[in-house]
């Protein structure tokens, strides 16, 4: 054989190659993707979907197996995973594990709209943070499960704003800003906000802050005014939080998957199912060679912060 023929038969053995470790890593995705419990493989369920990390509005990125995570929890993903698990025959009740120290006010609120469209009964379990909105989302739910030691609470709205005037000045850095009204530049970063801007961005605040007590109210059946005594912003541990009545039950995921299949009807152990996405090989292959530098990082924090979105999130350590 010449050896133009040599050079075909290798690079077809090297396709059958990749398209053969392909095969094998997504059968090994496929097998992750499903909760391995011990418990039964068929029969009635109880589904399981996860809200870990910050809350983010949107679609999530293809994840990596090999790492590199957004860390985020996408309420566009979240909600599919609730609509799939309500349409599916063989769940009976759905548990959703929030280890999330909120986020987005608007994504918070597209979840929990979804929850309280849905029939089947659905019990929040929470990790070791369910804050801000965390909570928020986990107010609709037929029932709450908390560790004594989940941090939780944080009723409240924050927004913040950057300020680099002093940098700029230090720097001798000058803008030239030209709005069509006065309020149009409000939030900018290289002046301090004037007595109006932070009046009207109050009024903002407290418009949403009115909105999360009403969630948290109509959800845990009190009044506005016994959450508004408790909404000050303040964190606390998942026994604090049974004690003002903003928990139903101590325990921890598999006692909140326990009371679910109770709920759902379910005898004996149930089958687990969690919905999460299983990238395909090209997905996990692009995205273990797509590494972020520290610029990159730097920029996504920046835009995560652009135009100070109102947030329902605990800031803390």
């Amino acid at each position: 054989m010449n050896k133009k023929t040599w050079y075909w038969i290798i690079g077809a053995v090297l396709v059958g190659l990749v398209v053969l470790c392909g095969g094998v890593v997504s059968l090994g995705l496929l097998a992750a993707n499903n909760l391995d419990t011990g418990g039964p493989t068929f029969g009635d369920a109880v589904a399981i979907v996860r809200v870990e990390g910050v809350i983010v509005a949107g679609e999530a990125p293809p994840p990596s197996p090999f790492g590199g995570g957004t860390g985020n929890a996408y309420s566009q993903q979240i909600i599919d995973y609730l609509k799939k698990a309500e349409a599916n025959d063989s769940v009976k009740a759905i548990v959703l594990y929030v280890d999330s120290p909120g986020g987005s006010s608007f994504a918070s609120d597209e979840i929990a709209l979804q929850i309280q469209q849905m029939a089947k009964p659905i019990i929040t379990s929470m990790g070791s943070m369910a804050a801000s909105g965390g909570y928020y989302i986990s107010a609709p739910t037929d029932e709450i499960w908390a560790s004594s030691h989940s941090l939780t609470c944080s009723i409240g709205v924050i927004s913040q704003f950057l300020n680099v005037a002093g940098f700029a000045e230090e720097y001798g850095i000058t803008t030239v800003t030209i709005t069509s009204g006065k309020f149009k530049d409000t939030g900018n970063p290289f002046r301090n906000f004037t007595p109006e801007e932070e009046a009207l961005w109050q009024e903002i605040v407290d418009e949403v802050y009115d909105e999360f007590v009403q969630v948290v109210a109509e959800g845990r059946q009190m009044s506005e005014d016994e959450v508004r005594q408790i909404a000050d912003g303040r964190i606390c541990t998942g026994k604090q939080a049974q004690e003002m009545g903003l928990v139903d039950e101590l325990g921890y995921l598999p006692d909140a998957i326990d009371r679910a299949a109770e709920l759902g009807g379910i005898e004996g152990k149930p089958r687990l199912i969690e919905y999460k996405h299983t990238p395909t090989f090209w997905e996990a292959l692009g995205a273990s060679f797509n590494h972020r530098s520290p610029a990159e990082e730097l920029q996504q924090l920046l835009n995560f912060h652009a135009g100070s979105p109102l947030m329902y999130l605990y800031v803390g350590p």
